[in-house]
This record gives structure tokens, C-alpha cells and sequence, in this order.
């Protein structure tokens, strides 16, 4: 997996003060996407061992809320094999920490069954607090709305939707 850019200190992407990672690789290619550079699987720099130490690292700071996830699109069924050791030792590691991951595909249709639902998604899923879905809709663009683009996006309680198999929806 590659990665096109890391922010140690982000306060957009996400409730508090962040860490996020902007991986490469997207398929869903949305009109007018603020990222369409990393589109491209090969674009950025090689996720090393390194890379994911620095990571830790930024994310053991005491005023860092958490991780946040982006791209390209982190849930790229390839890039899922990528970020799942990483999320399982920021887990392990920072269980205070929360993760946020903003993804072009949607819950139900793709992940939880679907296109981007491979071996490991459902323990990827599990590791994730709160799930950005759905594909930035130029049409539907907003810019008065948290943490999205566009409002057929949608902020979700991940940990509360998988336990009680109901969908919960953060209200910000």
C-alpha cells in the first residue's frame, strides 16, 4: 500500500485535534474530488514499518483525539490488507485513541456485503469508531455540513451500529 500524505496535527477531518493518513488508490473516481491525485495506486511513498512508527508516534501526543483515515479510498479492497495490521496495533497500542475513515462506499451496499467486503472487512470494521460513507456527489455538495461534503454522506456511529446491528448516525 501507498500513502499520498500524512498530517500529524488535522482538525478537519474528524472531532479534535488528529493524525490522519490520506492512502492512495481509488475506483470510485468522484466528479470533482479534492484528492484526485490519489487516485492512483502507485501514487506517494511506499506504508513501510517507518512510516507506521511515525504514525505511533504522533498519535501518543497527549492533545491527538485520534486517527483518521482518508484517501484515495482507504477501503479499497487492497488497501484493507494494508491498514488492517496498523489499525489492529493502534488498537492494541492507543485504545484511547479513536478512528475515524472516510470512505466512498457505502455500509450496506459494499462492506458489510458487496464489492469492497473481502476476508478481513468485518474485523476492519470493528476497529473503526466512526465511518464516513458514501461517494462525494458534486450535485450534492454542502458546504455548511460537518466533516462531509455532501449530503448523501453520512457520519456514523460504527461501534454502536455493528453491536446492536442498527444503523446510529452521529448528530453534530
Amino acid at each position: 500500500m501507498n500513502y499520498a500524505e500524512i498530517k500529524k496535527l488535522d482538525i478537519a477531518n474528524g472531532l479534535g485535534v488528529r493524525v490522519s493518513l490520506f492512502v492512495s488508490g481509488c475506483t470510485h473516481h468522484c466528479k470533482n474530488c479534492f484528492n484526485a491525485i490519489a487516485w492512483d495506486f502507485h501514487y506517494g511513498q511506499p506504508f513501510t514499518p517507518e512510516v507506521e512508527q511515525e504514525l505511533i508516534e504522533a498519535l501518543k501526543h497527549p492533545m491527538v483525539a485520534g486517527l483518521t483515515l482518508l484517501g484515495g479510498e482507504p477501503l479499497e479492497p487492497q488497501n484493507q490488507y494494508g491498514l488492517f495490521p496498523f489499525l489492529k496495533r493502534v488498537k492494541q497500542e492507543l485504545p484511547e485513541k479513536n478512528i475515524w475513515c472516510y470512505t466512498g462506499y457505502t455500509l450496506e451496499a459494499d462492506l458489510l456485503t458487496g464489492r469492497a467486503h473481502i476476508d478481513i472487512t468485518d474485523e476492519l470494521l470493528s476497529m473503526i469508531d466512526v465511518l464516513v460513507d458514501g461517494k462525494f456527489i458534486e450535485e450534492l455538495k454542502d458546504i455548511t455540513l460537518k466533516f462531509r461534503g455532501s449530503s448523501n454522506q453520512r457520519l456514523i456511529d460504527l461501534k454502536r451500529t455493528l453491536l446492536d446491528q442498527s444503523l446510529h448516525l452521529l448528530k453534530l
